[in-house]
């Protein structure tokens, strides 16, 4: 690889990784890119998943040192995320992920519409609709389950099921949904790894470039709360919506 389309996978890295801090969809930049470093799907895929372990660790850390987060509350998180994750990651292969492909744009544009016009995405938390016994064995699985298989918008979901579901305030919400994002990364990248198709060092540097990337976002997300993170989560979801649609009709 040159050292330009090294420095273009880098730069992208950085991006991605403030953008995903505060709304997810940082895979939008990324996989894009290091598929025009010339990575095959696969090795684009598993190479992404190592880069944007770093941005969801380090975003996490900043919600944590912050004050949002505390290690009894991601924990449980974490490991539901983890566990969906690995399933996915091991079955992709046995699955018929088309469908899912199909599906997906029509799924993130219910969820851009939601964050646009819910009264429940602010601030201030609201009643829960579902018991945390119930959200963390069953909707956190599946969310990882989709994210070891697949994983665009993987981000937006989880935030959906931490603001429409248990009623969290948006930066609460933010800060949990990077412990479930990290711990999706690593376990779905645990899996992936086996299988030779991850490109370490340029993984591993375009995981440095996310680490502040995804530190400086988490920080804005902090400071700007609903005002920014409501229409980038709306932007996000119509972005990853329109590309998958592209995809499927063979234009992009």
């Amino acid at each position: 690889m040159s050292p330009t389309l090294f420095a273009f996978c880098v730069a992208a890295a950085f991006g991605a990784g403030f953008i995903d801090a505060i709304a997810g969809g940082g895979g939008l930049v990324t996989v894009p890119a290091l598929t025009l470093a010339g990575l095959d799907p696969v090795s684009a895929l598993a190479t992404n998943k190592l880069q944007s372990a770093f941005g969801s660790g380090s975003a996490m850390r900043t919600f944590v040192r912050a004050g949002h987060l505390g290690w009894d509350e991601a924990r449980p998180v974490a490991l539901a995320a983890a566990a969906g994750a690995v399933a996915g990651a091991l079955l992709v292969s046995h699955l018929p992920v088309e469908w899912v492909a199909r599906v997906l744009p029509f799924a993130l544009a219910f969820a851009a519409l939601y964050f646009v016009l819910s009264p429940r995405l602010s601030d201030a938390p609201t009643r829960p609709r579902l018991s945390r016994r119930a959200f963390l064995c069953g909707f956190i699985p599946a969310v990882g389950f989709y994210d070891g298989v697949f994983g665009p918008g993987a981000g937006s979901f989880y935030m959906l099921g931490f603001v429409g579901l248990l009623g969290l305030g948006v930066v609460t919400a933010t800060a949990r949904t990077k412990a479930a994002n990290f711990a999706s990364n690593v376990a779905a990248l645990a899996a992936l790894a086996a299988t030779g198709h991850v490109v370490w060092g340029l993984g591993l540097a375009m995981g440095a470039a996310q680490f502040f990337g995804a530190r400086l976002g988490a920080r804005a997300a902090i400071r700007n709360g609903a005002r920014l993170i409501r229409p980038m989560l709306a932007g996000v979801c119509l972005a990853v919506a329109a590309k998958l649609a592209l995809s499927q009709w063979g234009i992009f």
